[in-house]
């Protein structure tokens, strides 16, 4: 890779301390030595709120902004440069003075099905206990399997492994690219298609934050920027931000470019899995905000609003 030497010396990248967190600080920092060997790059590791709070569904504590907050913080103080996040944890609005420098190309984005003793979810008895912390995926689960029962399970992904383990749940399902980063592929049973179980916005793909006006890191990380994930993430994120994405909504976004267009599939649905709008939305790559955008409205047209108001409603 053929990069100018970066203005500073020392590049530091705020992480969470979980190890899947820190494995992704650790593929960036690896990426940024081979574009500027000459710089110091260091991990600031990190434990926030959404660490601490483990007890209570991730909706009712305050959604996944808990997860960024303190790394948003330290680049804020000066005391970091930038911070990976997984993309679908990222709250569909940036906040005030940061912004998505690059995003990541996308390992693979959908949703795995992991037990010990079921091979996938039709193998699975009347009652048996599957754990998610996904409202998306307890409605997607609800909705297609309502002879299961379906637990919250919060924690890191060793943590949800373990509570599996201990058989406090008959099959988990988690997201496939962070049992893939970890070289846990073999704890994955079957993977669920986007037909079975549609993505999140974002899974499976990473972005760096920097802050606004930091124009010397965002050229710093510009080589870091794959198009076709950018296209792609920005379309899932406009689709959910104009629907109100948050955890507090089941809802699921997922683009992907085919035969040079940008084909998006959406959902909203109430927790229960009982209603679901869906749809799909065709355009140019570039167009992804527009595309996401007018699914959003389509869906509203065809009922999402009702959700939308049983969800604000608390029903």
């Amino acid at each position: 890779m053929n990069s100018p030497e970066p203005v500073q010396s020392r590049i530091v990248i705020a992480s969470r301390e979980s190890r899947l967190a820190l494995w992704q600080a650790e593929h960036v920092r690896g990426c940024l030595m081979e574009l500027y060997p000459r710089s110091r790059i260091e991990i600031l590791g990190m434990t926030t709120r959404g660490d601490q709070i483990l007890d209570r569904p991730l909706s009712a504590i305050g959604g996944k902004g808990l997860f960024i907050k303190e790394l948003e913080v330290a680049i804020q103080e000066g005391r970091a440069d930038l911070a990976v996040h997984s993309m679908k944890d990222l709250p569909m609005e940036m906040p005030a003075g940061f912004t998505l420098a690059a995003i990541s190309a996308r390992e693979n984005p959908c949703d795995a099905f992991v037990s010990n003793r079921f091979a996938g979810l039709d193998e699975l008895p009347a009652q048996a206990v599957v754990g998610t912390s996904s409202l998306r995926r307890a409605a997607i689960l609800r909705a297609g399997y309502p002879q299961l029962v379906i637990r919250s399970l919060r924690g890191n992904l060793d943590t949800r492994l373990r509570k599996l383990d201990a058989g406090e749940y008959d099959a988990i399902v988690l997201a496939a690219a962070g049992l893939i980063r970890l070289g846990l592929a073999a704890r994955i049973r079957s993977i669920l298609t986007p037909e079975q179980s549609l993505p999140a916005p974002g899974q499976g793909i990473l972005g760096i934050e920097a802050a606004s006006g930091r124009a010397d890191i965002m050229a710093l990380l510009e080589p870091l920027n794959d198009s076709e994930s950018a296209h792609c993430v920005r379309a899932e994120r406009a689709f959910s931000r104009a629907l109100g994405g948050s955890c507090q909504v089941p809802l699921a976004a997922y683009a992907l470019l085919d035969r040079g267009h940008l084909w998006l599939r959406g959902f909203i649905a109430t927790p229960d899995g009982k209603q679901m709008i869906a749809g799909e939305q065709y355009g140019a790559p570039e167009d992804g905000e527009s595309i996401g955008y007018l699914l959003a409205q389509r869906l509203r047209e065809q009922g999402a609003e009702v959700i939308l108001e049983k969800l604000a409603s608390g029903q």
